[in-house]
């Protein structure tokens, strides 16, 4: 893409969004990677792709279902040793990569096949990835979680620390001794021992020196203490000396084989981490845009500008933090329009709605939701021009507006229909009658190329010009002519005034310098001005109450729609309870067959034939009656087509399907005319296509032994417990309770906020889940989301 000037970011103020982002991130490798992945592309499937993963993760997030990304460290000096045979790494090393490592267990166990279906953008960038969980195992054998040497990471060095542990109680007990008998003589010094060149030494004053068989080892800075180590722990020292040495090479031996095993996984290594900064970069964006209130608009790949209730971002920050209001702003360019002329007071807010615009399309095009309705509709832009604020330059000796000229040169050379350009106070810094003409010849080159852009200005020769050309339009900010007062609006459609006058009279200036003022710029330049505020005001006026009856209007028919749906609905449920009523009746006509039966054959016994025949032509009648009466409600209620039959496709085979009056849901296995067979479950039906209606998939659940208990299932179970402020007992019974109901209701990921505190809760959490034998994953978050005061379980 091409941008002009070269500082285009300073001047769209996009610099500070990515110094957001930068601080958002939680490693330092996603801190550098702001600068090189962060920045505006053309290629609309690339934007699509970043948008959705941002939305996904925001959905995590929304869902208060947070994706496990914690702190990491850069392992790329670990990977580039590694590569060097033989080379053997530091413990600060191994345990990085094994942080890494413990990131990805917690993100493979995080996609469950529901959040695989319910964030696939973000499972997308984790499924090519090769993750063995046998590396992380491994280094835990040897490593602790505090970065210490496991005392059982092998049986060696499970030995030899048992040797030396023996070896200093053994020093122990001969040091006590040894004190003991020269502390009765009055040999030592106050402070009895010491520490000299690793060894455990006596402190004796100068003149007992030579009465101590041992090292002298050293003297203090007054030379009246000397430091010795006595001859009973000489051997004892030296055994502990020969054992650290032995510790040492031991270490060295596992952490040579740890290097040598993570040696040929280096590739794999680094795309785990290249994903982990791709994640880190799509969380930052999302803490972002939740900062802002940011969405994903619609966008369509060509030029175009379609902003529905856009802020400035920063605008928008600032304002939040001090609790002051942000107003936004709607620019929507219909049919030919390309070029927006904005126009009204000074500090009215062209500026800011100006770079608004080209900040938010810079954001956009480098993967960022923005703070906009979602039911914009945004464009994509291949080249980015601004010409914003003063331009002066000492180096090449060029005032403001040659500068300004030099720009305006850049522009209509390297512009075209897929460019965005944005001019702040177009044709300032020169005489106002040549300084307006030369802008109005640019404005009509830029035109005539198709170019889209925004232009801010005060010189009404360009309003005119706005008006009269086709592909340009007014746009002004909205001022309030009573108050003289800038309302930050913008009205596409008409042009501003600079309302200078009446500024000047609020300030307090004296007529007569208005009136000559105002005789000076002449009757045509007054009129003109005059006139755009009455215009203004007016129309302001009309808008107003337009917009009060358009929204009468829509709540209207908002109430009709809504009457409507409500009668059809009740004159549906008045016709099936009656079609309920008939087959009931209908029902119980064949119940009483059998009475009326019998009746019957008493009356041919009496030889009654005629009273018989007459009887049983009478129910047949009514029965007939009955099953015409049901039918008919049947046809209307059930197959009666509504728009949504007439829109659905024919049932074919392999189609998903229920019948009308039930929900049980089955697969068309074949069609024959009128009639279809169905499986539903073990069953196969023949059942008619009109009493069948589309279905979708039904759920795949698993089936599997149970056990079934007498204790009621909870309803609605929360999957968040905060025990803090309780007691050890009441926690344990209250954790006891909350992972039993999680159990019953097959809840995968716990999270119990217990505080940091001493640690008693987090203690009484991990005892309580130890009791369990079901497999679970027990970690922590993110500092930021709680760190050691939750613990997170994943079932």
């Amino acid at each position: 893409m091409e941008l002009e000037p070269k500082d285009i970011y300073e001047k769209l103020e996009f610099n500070k969004v990515l110094n957001l982002l930068r601080s958002s991130c939680v490693g330092a490798l996603g801190q550098e990677a702001v600068s090189t992945e962060i920045k505006p592309r053309d290629n609309i499937s690339w934007i699509n792709q970043r948008l959705a993963e941002v939305a996904a993760y925001k959905l995590t997030q929304d869902k208060n279902d947070p994706f496990p990304l914690r702190r990491y460290e850069s392992i790329s000096e670990e990977i580039r040793h590694l590569q060097v045979e033989g080379y053997v790494l530091s413990v600060e090393g191994l345990q990085n990569i094994n942080n890494l490592l413990l990131i990805y267990r917690y993100i493979f166990r995080y996609f469950n096949k529901g959040r695989q279906e319910a964030y696939p953008e973000l499972f997308a960038l984790i499924q090519p990835l090769a993750y063995d969980d046998e590396l992380t195992k491994s280094i835990e054998s040897v490593i602790d979680e505090e970065g210490n040497i496991k005392p059982d990471a092998s049986p060696e060095l499970l030995r030899i620390r048992r040797m030396m542990t023996s070896k200093q109680k053994e020093m122990d007990r001969q040091f006590r001794v040894i004190i003991n008998q020269y502390r009765s003589k009055g040999w030592l010094s106050d402070n009895v021992e010491s520490f000299r060149n690793g060894r455990r030494v006596l402190s004796v004053p100068a003149e007992h020196k030579r009465k101590i068989r041992g090292i002298i080892h050293d003297e203090s800075a007054t030379g009246k203490t000397a430091f010795i180590e006595p001859e009973g722990i000489i051997d004892i020292n030296n055994d502990l000396f020969d054992l650290e040495q032995e510790e040492k090479r031991e270490i060295y031996r596992l952490l040579r084989e740890l290097s040598a095993m993570l040696r040929p996984h280096t590739e794999v290594l680094t795309q785990l981490q290249d994903t982990l900064v791709e994640l880190d970069l799509i969380q930052a964006k999302t803490r972002l845009a939740q900062q802002m209130k940011a969405t994903r608009p619609q966008v369509v790949d060509r030029p175009h500008l379609g902003i529905i209730k856009g802020y400035h971002p920063l605008l928008l920050l600032k304002n939040k933090q001090i609790d002051k209001p942000t107003i936004p702003f709607d620019l929507t360019l219909f049919g030919s329009n390309r070029l927006l002329v904005l126009s009204g007071p000074n500090a009215g807010g062209k500026s800011i709605t100006m770079k608004s615009v080209g900040l938010l399309q810079l954001m956009l095009q480098s993967g960022l939701l923005i703070p906009v309705e979602s039911t914009s509709e945004m464009g994509i832009f291949k080249k980015f021009f601004a010409d914003i604020g003063d331009q002066q330059s000492l180096e090449d000796d060029l005032s403001t507006y040659s500068s300004r000229l030099e720009n305006a040169r850049v522009f209509l050379e390297k512009a075209d229909k897929d460019s965005l350009v944005l001019i702040d106070e177009f044709g300032s810094g020169t005489d106002p009658k040549i300084g307006g003409a030369i802008a109005e010849a640019i404005l009509w080159e830029l035109n005539y190329r198709q170019i889209y852009g925004v232009i801010t200005t005060h010189y009404s020769n360009l309003k005119i010009f706005a008006f009269k050309t086709k592909g340009i339009v007014n746009g002004s900010m909205l001022f309030d002519g009573e108050s003289l007062s800038p309302t930050y609006e913008l009205k596409v459609g008409r042009p501003g005034s600079s309302y200078a006058f009446e500024i000047a009279q609020k300030s307090r200036l004296s007529n007569k310098v208005l009136n000559y003022a105002r005789k000076k710029i002449g009757k045509n330049e007054k009129a003109v001005d005059e006139l755009l505020v009455d215009l203004q005001r007016e129309k302001q006026e009309v808008e107003e109450k337009l917009a009060d009856l358009t929204s009468k209007q829509q709540q209207m028919e908002k109430l009709i729609k809504t009457y409507n749906e409500m009668h059809r609905d009740l004159e549906f449920r008045r016709k099936r309870l009656k079609l309920e009523t008939k087959e009931q009746a209908l029902q119980q006509t064949a119940q009483t067959n059998k009475e009326f039966e019998r009746i019957i054959r008493e009356i041919k016994e009496e030889k009654n034939l005629e009273k018989a025949r007459k009887m049983a032509e009478r129910i047949r009648e009514e029965r007939t009656e009955l099953v015409e009466e049901v039918q008919e409600l049947q046809e209307e209620v059930y197959y009666k087509p509504t728009e949504k039959d007439l829109a659905q496709k024919p049932i074919k085979e392999g189609d998903f399907v229920k019948m009308r009056t039930g929900s049980a849901v089955g697969t068309v296995e074949s069609i024959n005319k009128k009639s279809a067979v169905v499986v539903i479950g073990d069953m196969r039906m023949t059942i008619k296509v009109r009493d069948l209606q589309h279905a979708k998939e039904p759920l795949n659940v698993q089936q599997s032994k149970s056990i079934q208990s007498d204790v009621g299932m909870v309803s609605e179970f929360s999957s968040k417990l905060d025990i803090r402020g309780m007691r050890y007992e009441e926690a344990l019974k209250v954790v006891e309770d909350f992972v039993d109901q999680a159990l019953m209701t097959n809840a995968s990921n716990l999270r119990i906020v217990h505080g940091k505190g001493n640690g008693v809760l987090r203690n009484a959490v991990r005892k309580k889940l130890r009791e369990y034998n079901v497999p679970m994953d027990i970690s922590h978050p993110a500092a930021e989301l709680g760190g050691d005061g939750v613990t997170i379980v994943d079932m």
